[in-house]
């Protein structure tokens, strides 16, 4: 419980924050790219009980397949998008269904699952590698279009995730590291070098998690239960730069493609942002490839928002080290403030 409400907490901090920089910020304006979405109408709810009904899909198969209906108004041209918000919400109520039955089904259902999951990991990954080329030629087009101007654009972008990130992990976090167990920020900042390091050289928490568990162990003083149990499902679940990201890069997209968010909107963004953030691999550039869902959850088609996403990758890759960052800094300060609130001497210092 602690550590679910930690990471929750945390990543819910971290998703204010994006949210908040980039209505402040605004680092899609400036660019005339409306024609790019034409006109197409944003399916947005009416009220946070309305947020809560379309979480529940009627129909699962339905809501993957055809989900929601998006009509162009100027053509009359109808599109169909999956319901991202229905397709988590069946996917969670499933997996708590899967651990209740128990037993043999519940080993052969989970391998199946995990087989298909490596199965999919590896033919994104073939896809991202590729990306480099079409990430040229959607560079190339647009600013043959676009001029200068694109460049400008992305320059925002960059500017208010990383601020975003820094406030995350300069900040939000340390404050709360020192306020429950009142001890210098520093000293932990310290004991993490290492892991903070091999995150932001290897952009995967996965890769790191060997490295963070050592710190955790022997700088921070952590026991063997709690790094054992709190940095693997940190690893997993616990992305607080990833949920930053994709809340502050879908308000970009929106900005770019002269869309504006109201309340509701966003709070699907919020939503949709920590869900997707839960459920995003410990790989390289896993954030990017989950921010369709969050784009999709509020309207927005792949095919209006793929360019610029597609421009926002050609500079994924610092913003993926820094994120990858905060998200280790995230699993250590959680397994230490837990490790505190257990009555263990984490430094030596109690």
């Amino acid at each position: 419980v602690k550590a679910i409400g930690f990471y929750l907490s945390t990543s819910l901090a971290a998703i204010v924050i994006g949210l908040s920089l980039a209505n402040i910020i605004r680092p899609g304006s400036g660019l005339e790219a409306q024609d790019c979405f034409k006109g197409k109408s944003l399916q947005t709810p009416d009220s946070l009980a309305d947020i809560v009904l379309r979480m529940i899909p009627t129909n699962p198969f339905e809501a993957m397949s055809v989900g929601s209906i998006t009509v162009d108004k100027t053509t009359s041209e109808v599109s169909t998008s999956p319901d991202m918000l229905g397709i988590i919400f069946f996917s969670i109520v499933l997996g708590v269904c899967i651990n209740l039955v128990g037993g043999g089904v519940k080993k052969r259902i989970v391998q199946i699952f995990s087989d298909f999951y490596q199965v999919i990991i590896k033919l994104a990954s073939l896809i991202i590698s590729l990306a480099p080329y079409g990430v040229f030629g959607l560079i190339v087009s647009k600013v043959a279009t676009s001029g200068v101007g694109t460049f400008m654009l992305v320059g925002k972008y960059m500017l208010t995730i990383t601020l975003g990130l820094s406030i995350h992990i300069l900040v939000v976090l340390p404050l709360i590291f020192y306020l429950i167990t009142r001890i210098n920020p520093l000293t932990h900042y310290r004991a993490m070098a290492s892991a903070m390091t091999t995150a932001f050289s290897t952009s995967s928490s996965s890769a790191t998690l060997p490295v963070t568990t050592e710190c955790v162990r022997n700088n921070v003083g952590a026991s063997k239960e709690v790094t054992g149990f709190v940095l693997p499902l940190g690893a997993t679940v616990n992305m607080d730069g990833t949920a930053l990201y994709e809340c502050a890069g879908v308000l970009f997209i929106a900005q770019v493609l002269g869309i504006d968010l109201d309340i509701s909107a966003q709070i699907v963004v919020v939503i949709t942002a920590l869900l997707a953030s839960i459920g995003a691999a410990g790989i390289p550039s896993a954030g990017l490839v989950m921010i369709f869902i969050v784009t999709e959850a509020v309207g927005i088609p792949s095919e209006s928002a793929g360019w610029i996403i597609g421009i926002m990758l050609a500079v994924d890759r610092p913003l993926d080290m820094f994120r990858t960052m905060v998200n280790v800094f995230s699993d250590s300060t959680g397994a230490a403030i837990i490790a505190h609130s257990e009555g263990e001497k984490i430094y030596n210092l109690e």
